[in-house]
């Protein structure tokens, strides 16, 4: 049967396949190789990923991170597309849902709104609830760094706190968007922002939304 994060994969992978190694990304700096890379280096090797978080592996992840980005794109899109090794953890359905339903998601939007022509997509209401569940589990380390209050609201008046303080901007949309917006992609969700114009300006251009 399939899951959240099996279906997002796939259609990450379609949209790297359609755009080609080349396109721009909402990632800053990325390519669509680099993310098809990143991607890959994520679930397969553990031993470098933690780069992301722990700054004195940061360097070795790069290293791993370019080596994989000069592999065939065809071959990067293939290991997207199959999944993580045999005896990864990722491999178990309920951790893989855990930790892919988010990020295939997001990823799969770096590249479909760095087109100039991209509209957004039609999700089902189930798929937004699972969206909006994880969103109420991370928000507050999503928005630990900026430097407003911060309070995600869904149009049915579902809110959740990402950051205690004052002044304080809401931010209203989906939860799709709202996911977006936590992640740093501000420019690309499409959220309405209510507040001080000072306080949302300050959370709009703010680079210390999301990981």
């Amino acid at each position: 049967m399939s899951t959240f994060a099996q279906r997002e994969r796939l259609l990450l992978a379609d949209l790297l396949e359609t755009a080609g190694p080349d396109a721009p990304t909402l990632c800053e700096g990325w390519r669509t190789r680099d993310l098809a890379a990143h991607v890959v280096v994520r679930e397969r090797r553990p031993d470098a990923a933690g780069g992301a978080m722990i700054k004195p592996l940061a360097a070795r992840l790069e290293k791993v991170h370019q080596e994989y980005a000069a592999k065939p794109y065809d071959e990067l899109l293939q290991l997207i597309r199959t999944g993580p090794p045999r005896f990864s953890p990722f491999q178990l359905k309920q951790v893989d849902e855990a930790a892919n339903t988010v990020e295939f998601y997001v990823h799969a939007e770096d590249v479909r709104r760095a087109r100039p022509d991209w509209t957004p997509r039609e999700l089902d209401p189930v798929f937004q609830e699972a969206l909006w569940s994880r969103l109420e589990r991370t928000a507050r380390l999503l928005g630990r760094g900026v430097p407003t209050g911060l309070v995600l609201r869904r149009p049915n008046g579902q809110t959740v706190v990402a950051h205690r303080g004052t002044p304080v901007v809401t931010a209203t949309g989906e939860p799709s968007e709202l996911l977006l917006f936590a992640f740093g992609r501000q420019d690309a969700a499409r959220v309405a922002l209510e507040g001080e114009q000072d306080a949302i300006d300050t959370v709009s251009e703010s680079k210390r939304l999301g990981f």
